[in-house]
């Protein structure tokens, strides 16, 4: 079977994303052939991209997706062709049609529409490791965000504040500091107008933080330690702005701070994990505690500008691929 996709040959800038026909190959078993129908934007798509990820050539970029069971390989027992589905943390997402292990697969209720599905997998579930299994967030907390406005920032604010937290979030701009306070940042903070440090320490009245979350990385990072009180813990889970150098560890010993850079893979490797991960996930957006924010679409063909919008810091909330 053919479809279409873009594929890179080759680590670069958006123009090495290339919209291309080719072959998929046989349904094995305990796969699925699966129909996209929408496609979701992340960091990590860029990071793949330029090579920061490295990546095996020719390569599919994107790590989430909903879409529709069109066929099954031997063995599938918990599937039935016509299911809607969605997945994360998967790469090969970029294209019209996939083979995927059948036991990522989630399946989605009738209260969850594709384009929503597409844009909370990846991200919401990351959300999930976050605030329940990296630092289980408490009623009383005061925490940080950085990005707070972004896809996965929104989810962040809406969930820690459905547990009880008061928000310190960074953003770029006042229009974004709007958007956060909507979706629950107690205390939005423009990067260029106010100090982050600074906010955390007053509100806490010196004490300190027990956690940072921060996606942004080499600009943010040293000073998200300042924030943290002692036995406070960072969480680095990306970099938006480029990699944090080497450091010495000993910059820890200070508050006896805890350091953690974790990933979504290492949650949901096992499927008992996968599903309780998605199904808590799914509970909070079905009950109306979190709403997943798409401000933008995309066609799949156009791609290379989506991810160029995300890095310049054009989009807010999610971002989907429409195919």
């Amino acid at each position: 079977m053919k479809t279409f996709g873009i594929r890179l040959h080759r680590h670069g800038g958006p123009e090495v994303m290339e919209w291309e026909e080719y072959d998929l190959p046989p349904l094995a078993p305990g796969q699925a052939l699966l129909r996209h129908t929408a496609v979701g934007l992340n960091f990590i798509d860029v990071y793949q991209r330029t090579g920061l990820y490295p990546q095996i050539m020719p390569f599919i970029p994107g790590s989430e997706a909903s879409g529709v069971v069109e066929a099954l390989g031997e063995g599938v027992i918990n599937l039935a062709i016509g299911d809607r589905v969605a997945y994360a943390g998967v790469a090969g997402a970029y294209c019209e049609h996939r083979i995927i292990a059948a036991d990522r697969l989630v399946k989605l209720p009738d209260t969850v529409d594709d384009h929503t599905a597409a844009a909370m997998m990846l991200q919401g579930m990351t959300v999930q490791y976050l605030i329940r299994r990296t630092y289980r967030v408490q009623p009383g907390d005061t925490i940080l965000i950085h990005a707070a406005a972004g896809g996965i920032g929104l989810i962040l604010c809406q969930w820690a504040k459905s547990l009880g937290a008061t928000i310190i979030g960074t953003v770029s701009s006042r229009e974004k500091a709007d958007l956060a306070k909507s979706y629950g940042c107690t205390y939005p903070v423009v990067a260029d107008e106010a100090d982050f440090v600074a906010q955390a320490k007053e509100l806490t009245n010196g004490a300190g933080l027990p956690i940072v979350y921060d996606s942004i990385g080499k600009d943010t990072f040293f000073r998200s330690l300042d924030c943290l009180r002692p036995l406070g813990t960072l969480v680095l889970f990306g970099q938006s702005s480029g990699a944090v150098p080497p450091i010495d560890p000993n910059i820890l010993a200070r508050g006896s701070y805890f350091l953690t850079r974790p990933s979504l893979g290492a949650f949901i490797a096992k499927r008992a994990d996968l599903e309780a991960t998605a199904g808590e996930l799914l509970s909070v957006v079905e009950s109306g505690a979190v709403k997943i924010v798409v401000n933008q679409t995309y066609p799949l063909r156009d791609a290379g500008r989506a991810q160029s919008d995300l890095e310049a810091r054009k989009t807010t909330g999610s971002t989907v691929l429409t195919v």
